[in-house]
């Protein structure tokens, strides 16, 4: 494994654990440590593909969202009033309010 060049330290582990409010012991801060310095190799590695040419992919699959037309219309009163529990003629009716 090739050190990174700033190499997290354990005083920076340390302070993302407090806080993410999590509790190390000095040795998981230390594992904790060669952890992240790894991560961070990878990103290096990453860093390093020629991506020159290459657009970028949003999503791996080609999807659009079906969906139906948004067309505005009339409910009938009766059918908005069918599952309510109180009701007095065309109102709703409900607990009184303070």
């Amino acid at each position: 494994m090739k050190t990174p060049k700033h190499p997290i330290s354990e005083k920076e582990v340390s302070h993302l654990a407090e806080l993410a409010r999590l509790e190390l012991s000095g040795k998981d801060v230390t594992e904790m440590r060669l952890h992240l310095n790894k991560i961070l190799d990878y990103f290096k590695m990453i860093d390093e593909v020629d991506t020159e040419g290459i657009s970028p992919t949003y999503h791996v699959f080609d999807l659009v969202n079906v969906l139906r037309d948004d067309t505005p219309h009339s409910p009938e009163s009766k059918d908005l009033l069918e599952n309510v529990p109180k009701k007095k003629g065309r109102y709703i009716k409900a607990p009184r309010m303070i």
